[in-house]
C-alpha cells in the first residue's frame, strides 16, 4: 500500500506536461491498457525491496537519459527510502559510501542490462553474485523491473515525453554522461 501511496503522491505533484505520454498512447488503446497492466504488476510485485527496485530504475533512466523517468523516479525513490546522497551519487556508485554492497550490486546489474549489447560474462557474473544474496524470484523481479525501465525510458525518449516536475524541490537524479 505504501508504494501505491507514493505513486499517487508523485503523480499528484506533477505540474506540467501531464498528458505527453497518454497523448501518444491513447492513439493505440491496446498499448495504453497493456502498459498500465504491466506497470501495475510491477507495482504490486514486492518480493524485492522497493528501494532496490527504485535504485535500479534510476540508474537505468540515467543511462538512457530519460528526463521524465528521472523526474518521476527521483520522486518515487524518496518515498522508498533512497537518500538524497544516493540519488546524487548514482553516476559514481562504485566509489560511494552511500550504498550497501547489495545496493551496488543491484545498480551494477541495472547498468549491465542497460548497456548495449546486454550480454556476456559481466551480466552472468553479476547474476551469480545477486543469487548469493537474493532469491531467484527476487532476481527475476529485478530483471523484469530493469527491462521494463529500459522499455519505458526509450519509449518516453522517442516520443518526447517531458519531465512533469514531480521531483521539484527534491534531489533529482541526472542523466549519465555519455562515453564514446
Amino acid at each position: 500500500m505504501e508504494r501505491i501511496r507514493s505513486y499517487v503522491k508523485a503523480f499528484g505533484s506533477s505540474k506540467r506536461h501531464r498528458g505527453d505520454l497518454t497523448g501518444w498512447l491513447i492513439r493505440r488503446p491496446q498499448l495504453l491498457a497493456t502498459t498500465g497492466m504491466y506497470e501495475t504488476a510491477l507495482l504490486l510485485t514486492n518480493a524485492l525491496d522497493p528501494k532496490l527496485k527504485e535504485l535500479a530504475e534510476l540508474k537505468t533512466a540515467g543511462l538512457v537519459s530519460c528526463e521524465f523517468c528521472l523526474d518521476i523516479g527521483s520522486a518515487l525513490a524518496h518515498g522508498a527510502g533512497v537518500t538524497e546522497q544516493q540519488i546524487r551519487d548514482l553516476h559514481r556508485f562504485r566509489d560511494s559510501d552511500a550504498y550497501t554492497e547489495l545496493e551496488k550490486l543491484v545498480i551494477a546489474y541495472a547498468e549491465a542490462m542497460t548497456v548495449t549489447p546486454a550480454v556476456g560474462d559481466d551480466l552472468a557474473e553479476l547474476r551469480r553474485q545477486l543469487l548469493e544474496q537474493l532469491s531467484k524470484t527476487q532476481v527475476a523481479e529485478l530483471a523484469a523491473t530493469v527491462a521494463w525501465e529500459n522499455q519505458r525510458a526509450r519509449l518516453n525518449q522517442s516520443l518526447g515525453v517531458r519531465p512533469t516536475g514531480m521531483s521539484d524541490g527534491q534531489a533529482c537524479a541526472l542523466p549519465e554522461p555519455r562515453t564514446m
